[in-house]
């Protein structure tokens, strides 16, 4: 009965692995991929490309764009893939943005709705939107709706609309969200930069008109991810994580 036991344990771990090793990279029924890289860990700024795949080949879709990561540099994030390597991994207010493959969440903004083109889940923001950035909170890395005239006590949070130009959009990307890890880091977006200079503390900004392309790209049919990688670890992990050849993506090159 023991050996029986330790038999049926044993199997399930090798399952468990066997499907961890297969969840890492970019999931089947991504077709729709965004593609960053940076010069290395500790670069500010680098560039971006939308990619499409239809029977299993990645096709760019536009030109390189230029962004702008953490004022640190990047670290390893948790999403869908990264969180399982070794190095320096996101925390809170570290100044780096998560590096490793993310699911797109939800577009948040300031207008009734999205931009000409766009099909995709999208939430208006009110004063009493605020995403949680206190590794304390039940609701940590979460978007919450408060009242703004009474707030919850010792809670910190991140206003969604404060009048910000750089918030006008915000595309999610789902680091450290299921579930949110206290403290490793929350309130990672897409959002317009603040100037050209002026890198994040830890998100991935952009000009105005490339943010609104992006998110008039986005459909949630083709489940669409982000992948955020140093030059160097992109050449190393694209074939296991299935991300478009070197050659046939300028943004790794």
């Amino acid at each position: 009965m023991f050996m029986s036991i330790l038999r049926a344990v044993l199997f399930s771990g090798l399952v468990v692995i066997g499907s961890n090793a297969r969840a890492d990279g970019v999931p089947g029924n991504c077709s729709q991929l965004i593609v960053a890289t940076a010069a290395d860990w500790n670069s500010t700024r680098g560039k971006l490309q939308l990619f499409e795949r239809a029977k299993d080949n990645w096709t760019a879709v536009d030109a390189p764009a230029p962004v702008l990561f953490g004022k640190n540099g990047l670290a390893w994030g948790s999403g869908l893939a990264g969180q399982n390597e070794p190095g320096v991994h996101k925390k809170e207010r570290d100044g780096r943005a998560p590096a490793g493959i993310f699911a797109i969440g939800e577009v948040f903004g300031y207008e009734p709705k999205l931009p000409p083109g766009g099909d995709y889940p999208y939430h208006q923001v009110t004063e009493a939107d605020v995403w949680s950035d206190d590794p304390r909170s039940p609701s940590y890395n979460r978007h919450i709706v408060i009242d703004p005239k009474n707030p919850p006590d010792n809670y910190t949070h991140e206003k969604m609309r404060s009048g910000d130009f750089a918030y006008h959009w915000l595309i999610e990307i789902r680091h450290n969200s299921d579930p949110p890890l206290p403290g490793a880091g929350s309130a990672i977006f897409f959002h317009i930069r603040r100037g050209v200079n002026r890198a994040t503390t830890g998100c991935t900004t952009m000009a105005q008109p490339e943010l609104v392309k992006l998110i008039s790209w986005l459909r949630a049919s083709q489940h669409p991810c982000y992948v955020l990688l140093p030059i160097d670890e992109y050449q190393k992990k694209w074939r296991q994580w299935d991300l478009p050849s070197p050659e046939k993506n300028a943004v790794a090159q």
